[in-house]
Protein backbone atom coordinates (compact mmCIF):
# COMPACT_ATOMS: atom_id res chain seq x y z
CA UNK A 1 0.00 0.00 0.00
CA UNK A 2 1.16 3.69 -0.69
CA UNK A 3 2.42 5.40 2.13
CA UNK A 4 5.28 8.38 2.32
CA UNK A 5 8.76 7.28 2.82
CA UNK A 6 9.78 9.97 5.02
CA UNK A 7 7.77 13.15 6.74
CA UNK A 8 8.14 16.19 8.52
CA UNK A 9 5.27 16.03 11.39
CA UNK A 10 4.09 12.67 12.60
CA UNK A 11 0.64 13.96 13.07
CA UNK A 12 -1.57 16.35 11.03
CA UNK A 13 -4.46 18.75 11.40
CA UNK A 14 -7.53 17.23 8.86
CA UNK A 15 -7.75 20.05 6.65
CA UNK A 16 -10.50 21.61 4.70
CA UNK A 17 -12.52 19.44 1.77
CA UNK A 18 -14.43 22.21 0.57
CA UNK A 19 -14.11 23.95 -2.60
CA UNK A 20 -13.36 22.61 -6.20
CA UNK A 21 -10.05 21.04 -6.78
CA UNK A 22 -7.73 23.38 -8.95
CA UNK A 23 -4.71 21.00 -9.39
CA UNK A 24 -4.80 17.95 -10.90
CA UNK A 25 -8.51 18.41 -12.57
CA UNK A 26 -7.56 17.94 -16.19
CA UNK A 27 -6.30 14.77 -17.76
CA UNK A 28 -2.97 14.58 -18.26
CA UNK A 29 -1.71 11.16 -19.19
CA UNK A 30 -4.16 9.06 -20.74
CA UNK A 31 -7.31 9.13 -22.66
CA UNK A 32 -10.10 8.00 -20.20
CA UNK A 33 -9.68 9.40 -16.27
CA UNK A 34 -12.69 8.90 -13.55
CA UNK A 35 -12.52 11.90 -11.62
CA UNK A 36 -14.07 12.78 -8.32
CA UNK A 37 -17.94 14.42 -8.28
CA UNK A 38 -17.63 15.12 -4.22
CA UNK A 39 -15.16 15.66 -1.72
CA UNK A 40 -13.44 12.98 0.79
CA UNK A 41 -10.55 10.88 2.13
CA UNK A 42 -9.39 8.24 -0.16
CA UNK A 43 -7.48 5.64 2.13
CA UNK A 44 -4.61 3.72 0.94
CA UNK A 45 -6.39 0.61 1.30
CA UNK A 46 -9.20 1.89 -1.23
CA UNK A 47 -6.66 3.57 -3.32
CA UNK A 48 -5.23 0.20 -4.03
CA UNK A 49 -8.10 -1.86 -3.95
CA UNK A 50 -9.57 0.31 -6.76
CA UNK A 51 -5.74 0.14 -9.09
CA UNK A 52 -6.36 -3.82 -8.52
CA UNK A 53 -10.20 -3.57 -9.63
CA UNK A 54 -8.94 -1.77 -12.61
CA UNK A 55 -6.08 -3.68 -13.64
CA UNK A 56 -8.20 -7.09 -13.31
CA UNK A 57 -10.28 -5.66 -15.97
CA UNK A 58 -8.35 -4.37 -18.46
CA UNK A 59 -5.90 -7.69 -18.40
CA UNK A 60 -2.57 -6.09 -18.86
CA UNK A 61 -4.13 -4.03 -21.96
CA UNK A 62 -2.66 -0.61 -21.97
CA UNK A 63 -1.35 1.67 -19.42
CA UNK A 64 -2.27 2.71 -15.90
CA UNK A 65 -1.43 6.29 -14.11
CA UNK A 66 -2.61 6.98 -10.37
CA UNK A 67 -3.15 10.45 -9.77
CA UNK A 68 -3.57 10.79 -6.04
CA UNK A 69 -0.92 9.58 -3.12
CA UNK A 70 -2.12 9.09 0.60
CA UNK A 71 0.20 11.91 2.31
CA UNK A 72 -1.87 13.03 5.34
CA UNK A 73 -1.77 10.96 8.64
CA UNK A 74 -5.02 10.05 9.97
CA UNK A 75 -4.67 9.11 13.68
CA UNK A 76 -7.34 7.20 15.95
CA UNK A 77 -7.88 6.64 19.66
CA UNK A 78 -8.64 3.29 21.06
CA UNK A 79 -11.55 2.25 21.80
CA UNK A 80 -13.40 2.73 25.04
CA UNK A 81 -10.95 5.42 26.20
CA UNK A 82 -11.45 8.31 28.04
CA UNK A 83 -11.42 12.11 26.59
CA UNK A 84 -8.07 14.17 26.53
CA UNK A 85 -4.84 12.60 27.02
CA UNK A 86 -3.71 14.04 23.59
CA UNK A 87 -4.10 12.88 19.95
CA UNK A 88 -4.00 9.29 19.06
CA UNK A 89 -1.36 6.98 17.50
CA UNK A 90 -1.24 7.74 13.77
CA UNK A 91 -4.00 4.99 11.92
CA UNK A 92 -2.84 5.02 8.19
CA UNK A 93 -2.80 7.73 5.08
CA UNK A 94 -5.28 9.55 3.25
CA UNK A 95 -5.25 11.32 0.13
CA UNK A 96 -7.75 14.63 0.50
CA UNK A 97 -9.75 14.49 -2.44
CA UNK A 98 -11.76 17.59 -3.43
CA UNK A 99 -14.55 17.32 -6.06
CA UNK A 100 -12.93 17.67 -9.84
CA UNK A 101 -9.72 15.51 -8.75
CA UNK A 102 -9.16 12.88 -11.47
CA UNK A 103 -7.79 9.63 -9.59
CA UNK A 104 -7.28 7.58 -12.43
CA UNK A 105 -6.55 7.71 -15.69
CA UNK A 106 -6.52 4.89 -18.71
CA UNK A 107 -4.62 4.76 -22.37
CA UNK A 108 -4.80 1.97 -24.92
CA UNK A 109 -7.81 0.01 -24.15
CA UNK A 110 -11.19 0.68 -25.45
CA UNK A 111 -13.98 3.13 -24.35
CA UNK A 112 -16.17 0.32 -23.33
CA UNK A 113 -13.61 -1.33 -20.97
CA UNK A 114 -12.35 1.70 -19.15
CA UNK A 115 -16.13 2.44 -18.66
CA UNK A 116 -16.18 -0.87 -17.43
CA UNK A 117 -12.86 -0.64 -15.32
CA UNK A 118 -13.73 2.60 -13.78
CA UNK A 119 -17.40 1.79 -12.55
CA UNK A 120 -16.16 -1.49 -11.03
CA UNK A 121 -13.41 0.48 -9.66
CA UNK A 122 -15.64 3.59 -8.31
CA UNK A 123 -17.50 0.62 -6.25
CA UNK A 124 -13.96 0.62 -4.19
CA UNK A 125 -14.10 4.25 -3.34
CA UNK A 126 -15.85 6.57 -0.93
CA UNK A 127 -16.46 9.11 -3.27
CA UNK A 128 -18.71 9.63 -6.35
CA UNK A 129 -16.92 9.51 -9.20
CA UNK A 130 -17.81 10.05 -13.10
CA UNK A 131 -16.17 8.94 -16.46
CA UNK A 132 -14.25 11.80 -17.84
CA UNK A 133 -12.35 11.32 -21.49
CA UNK A 134 -9.99 13.01 -23.66
CA UNK A 135 -11.78 16.26 -25.44
CA UNK A 136 -14.52 16.55 -23.53
CA UNK A 137 -14.73 19.64 -21.40
CA UNK A 138 -14.80 19.00 -17.71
Amino acid sequence: MLSPKRFKFRKQHRGRTTGQAMRGSSLNFGEFGLQAVEPGYISSRQIEAARIAINRHIKRGGKMWIRIFPDIPITKKPAEVRMGKGKGPNEGWVARIKPGRIMYELQGIDRDVAMEAFRLASHKLPVKTKFVERGEWS
